[in-house]
């Protein structure tokens, strides 16, 4: 069957199980539960005949003899029992919970759909590519949050194109949602590549490293990986904060797109019964500043996490390019201390995280200098006059094709600006180190392109888009004020005391 054939057959019944009150959410993450148990039995037999990591009692067959209230009871006990065990059972099955209502359906989904494939001898790409069906399909449902850990995997495409990882990189993902940017940069090494014996254990084993702090995410991110037959005895993915501590290891290449948001707080009670905000900042050793934006946090922490001469691309929403304070001091530390070489202002209606104006800042770390390493920023603007949405006029990877050639991959000193004075409808141009560094707080936050919709009233945008472009500015400027409030009451907190 074809990728889309399978993801078609699964979503179907998905539909069936709506009935009983399962979000897309859950139903994704008990297909996770239940694959791993059908895969796991069928690597005991010939070809593979692999000893099973799943007890006895609690393997595929033990839930095949059975139906309604005691297959009902089984499976919980078995997501019990492989929750407390450590390693990979544990991270995909920790916190694990039956979420079915009826025996019934659980027993259909069981035989009649999972149980009728052989999923291990079907090619890595296509029940890889099926889960990363429903994974989107999931992130579509922008009522269970999922979308918040889904990066348009257009934008991914292109970020891997521009930084070009080898067979020799080591590539870290901070922040690795369901896995995107990690099997992106593993499809570009296996396609751009011969490799041999050695390298294909290493880049399957070795090459690739994601940390991820939700549980539920984790999962999905660890048989995402599985199913692209990624990892060896132990899968290359922590859950927990990366933002906790330098974890020592280093890393040739970093593609994230880190949570966006509020800033990182907690609300306690005082003695006095008032409710107090206390921010929670993360003070490190290696960090340039002190702050509680999680956003400039993640910044600082990819720069620790690289190698010297590595390379990040990262997603940043506007706040990092021109906020005040700990965000002033770091840009001007990521300037001299690295190589930020290339800027990419996206447009909005990407995300599923609605009022999002974000950018992709590629840049690279350099040993110690006296004298600054960004000579020259180049700014790409994919903002202005662009509208995707979603589902209507979604973003394609031939949207960036423009991007990705003018970067030059291949020898990024030697680019050519598609602006000039003569061209001022270029999306292309470069800013000197000087220029940016005499600009009010070294902001990043430039643009120069004529906004049409605002000077051509016969040319405006259908009214549907004028609409959505007024939302997503109230609620990027409510993310703004919810951020000020917090700042504000954390001064209050201050004073108080």
């Amino acid at each position: 069957m074809t990728p889309a054939a399978i993801v078609q057959k699964l979503w179907n019944y998905c539909n069936v199980l709506r009935d009983d009150g399962m979000s897309y959410g859950d139903y994704v993450e008990q297909l996770t539960f239940l694959l791993f148990l059908k895969m796991a039995h069928e690597r005991t037999k010939p070809p593979y005949n692999q000893k099973s990591p799943v007890p006895p009692e609690s393997n595929w067959p033990s839930l095949l003899k059975r139906d309604g209230d005691e297959l009902f009871d089984h499976y919980r006990h078995i997501l019990e029992k492989l929750g407390q065990e450590k390693g990979l059972l544990g991270l995909i099955f920790g916190r694990a919970q039956n979420k079915f209502q009826d025996p019934a359906k659980l027993r259909r989904l069981i035989v009649d759909l999972i149980d009728k494939e052989n999923w291990s001898v079907m090619n890595a790409d296509v029940k890889g590519d099926a889960y990363e069906g429903l994974l989107e399909k999931n992130a579509q449902d922008t009522k269970s949050g999922a979308g918040q850990y889904f990066t348009p995997r257009p934008l991914i495409q292109a970020m891997v194109d521009v930084t070009a990882p080898g067979p020799e990189d080591t590539v870290c993902d901070p922040a690795c949602g369901t896995g995107g940017f990690l099997l992106s940069a593993y499809h570009y090494i296996s396609d751009h590549h011969k490799l041999d014996r050695d390298q294909k254990k290493d880049l399957n084993e070795k090459s690739l490293r994601g940390w991820e702090l939700v549980h539920s995410t984790a999962r999905l991110c660890a048989m995402n990986l599985m199913l692209h037959g990624i990892g060896g005895e132990k899968l290359p993915l922590t859950v927990g904060d990366a933002l906790a501590s330098d974890p020592g290891e280093r890393f040739s290449v970093v593609l994230t797109n880190p949570p966006f948001g509020k800033k990182s707080s907690t609300t306690i009670i005082g003695e006095d019964g008032k409710a107090y905000t206390e921010k929670e900042t993360i003070e490190r050793e290696d960090f340039w500043a002190t702050t509680s934006n999680k956003q400039l946090n993640f910044v600082q922490h990819i720069k620790t996490l690289l190698k010297q001469h590595g390379r990040a691309a990262v997603v940043v929403p506007d706040n990092v390019l021109f906020e005040g304070g700990a965000g002033e001091t770091i840009r001007r530390k990521l300037l001299h201390e690295c190589d930020v070489h290339t800027l990419l202002r996206l447009p909005t209606g990407l995300f599923y995280a609605q009022g999002v104006k974000a950018n992709v800042l590629f840049f690279d770390k350099k040993p110690a200098s006296e004298t600054p390493w960004t000579k020259k920023l180049w700014i790409y603007d994919l903002r202005t006059n662009m509208h995707f949405t979603l589902k209507i006029n979604p973003l394609q990877r031939k949207d960036l094709d423009e991007f990705v050639t003018l970067c030059n991959p291949a020898n990024r000193h030697e680019r050519t600006p598609t602006w000039s004075e003569s061209s001022p409808d270029g999306r292309w141009r470069a800013y000197s180190y000087e220029e940016i560094i005499a600009r009010d707080k070294a902001s990043l936050d430039i643009f120069w392109l004529r906004d049409e919709s605002l000077e051509d009233s016969d040319n405006l945008p259908e009214p549907g888009v004028i609409l959505r472009d007024i939302i997503e500015d109230f609620q990027s400027a409510l993310e703004q004020l919810k951020l000020i409030e917090t700042d504000l009451d954390g001064e209050e907190d201050t004073t108080d005391a």
